[in-house]
């Protein structure tokens, strides 16, 4: 009975958003609630609703002051320079726009995290989306090809997981996926193109000797020609660059925890650009609305991953993939492993499947001589669709940058992941990641 009400759950939630009938954040909060009374666990919603949203806390405090951070950085024109160069070698041609949007997330997404790829992506090239009134669906659906093939390296939470529930080195799982991620992001370029090709066909090749005024996906707006808005600070140019490099190194090193990196670098960039009182207010007022918009979406999923997990769906649903795999499927175990992790990384939280299914599988594969290695490798299959999981809190800020409604986004770019899922589980048994057959 509990399995069959996880899957409803989900199911209904999906079927609200995706036809519009509910927003995301109605949605995550009063779908889990109804089906939780529905199963008896009436008493105990407001214990598995703190839980949840204690789960979430550092993610929303990350977002929330990166949000600020990154928004003070607009406000200052640090992204004035990267908007007139891109400009210079994009030109008004929608295909190198949208192509280098997916080079430019892929470099940024090596930091393995999804929250700040999204952040400094959008920040840098969907200004040029709205100067030529690009869709914003398209920018939000490459970066997240991008960045769920790059979430792949072993300092991404997918593959650190994956390792850890299976006793390997991180390195066994990553190093013979590299071809899988050439791939990958080969097939992430030709999405580009494709998407590029529409929207030329669809609005031209515009000539642009200047980006003008643009709104910024953070708040405030990106500029190519003069005069500056009051806000600008061109002679700290270099020190914004500077404070930004080293939180980004600082980000890469983990020397602190992101919330608190993000926290003490808004503080610093605040006070050094707007030394004056009243002008630090009304910098995090005019980016009050986005913070708003993105910090509300991730406690109330907090609101659905609590529930999920406190009634215990996600083991019922855990234990009813497993259940449905016979013995003389032995042989394809991996092949199983690669396609279950497509739904199932969608459907319940990573750290679900990959502590809760993947060592069953791995067991099970054991037992007809399939390596721990080549099943971690093939349950890394779903991570290409992984983060268009309405329980994905970065999804939210993603959408909320691109301005884009979330049921919108994932009926865009569901097609594309999952076609991204099979180049993947192809390339993967092609250079012998993991057996097929």
């Amino acid at each position: 009975m509990l399995t069959l009400l996880a899957y409803s759950m989900v199911l209904v939630f999906m079927v609200l958003i995706m036809t519009d009938r509910l927003s995301a954040l109605l949605a995550l909060i009063l779908v889990p609630v109804a089906f939780a009374l529905l199963a008896g666990f009436g008493g105990e919603i407001g214990k598995m609703v703190l839980d949840g949203i204690r789960n979430l806390a550092p993610t929303g405090v990350l977002l929330l002051f990166a949000i600020l951070y990154f928004g003070i950085m607009i406000d200052a024109g640090l992204f004035d320079p990267v908007a007139r160069t891109v400009l210079r070698f994009v030109g008004g041609d929608p295909v190198k726009i949208v192509m280098g949007t997916v080079v430019l997330a892929s470099i940024v997404s090596l930091d393995g995290d999804s929250s700040t790829s999204y952040l400094i992506t959008t920040t840098a090239m969907l200004p040029l989306y709205r100067r030529l009134g690009m869709r914003p669906l398209t920018a939000a659906c490459v970066i997240m090809l991008a960045a769920g093939n790059m979430n792949l390296t072993p300092w991404g939470g997918p593959t650190a997981r994956a390792a850890s529930a299976l006793h390997v080195d991180a390195n066994a799982l990553f190093v013979p996926l590299i071809p899988t991620m050439v791939a990958c992001f080969g097939f992430a370029l030709f999405v580009a193109w494709v998407l590029g090709r529409q929207e030329r066909a669809r609005i031209g090749v515009a000539n642009l000797p200047g980006l003008d005024e643009v709104p910024a996906p953070t708040g405030g707006v990106v500029d190519t020609v003069e005069p500056l808005p009051p806000e600008r600070r061109p002679h700290l140019l270099w020190v914004n660059f500077g404070l930004t490099v080293v939180l980004m190194a600082g980000l890469l090193l983990g020397i602190l925890p992101l919330p608190l990196l993000f926290m003490i670098g808004f503080a610093v960039a605040t006070a050094i650009n707007y030394p004056n009182l009243a002008e630090q207010k009304r910098r995090i007022a005019a980016h009050a609305p986005n913070v708003l918009a993105v910090v509300s979406l991730i406690f109330a999923a907090g609101v659905f991953t609590g529930i999920l997990s406190g009634t215990g769906m996600v083991e019922a649903m855990a234990r009813s993939v497993t259940a449905i795999i016979p013995d003389s499927a032995g042989r394809f175990v991996p092949l199983i492993t690669a396609l279950v992790s497509i739904p199932f990384t969608f459907l319940i939280s990573n750290d679900a499947f990959y502590f809760g299914i993947l060592p069953i599988l791995a067991e099970a594969g054991s037992n007809f001589g399939h390596g721990a290695e080549a099943i971690g490798r093939a349950s890394l299959v779903g991570q290409q669709v992984h983060l268009l999981s309405p329980l994905v809190a970065s999804t939210y800020l993603l959408v909320g940058l691109c301005e884009v409604d979330f049921g919108a986004h994932q009926r865009f770019t569901l097609p594309w992941a999952l076609c991204a899922a099979m180049v993947m589980l192809l390339a993967g048994g092609l250079v012998g990641a993991f057996p097929l057959f």
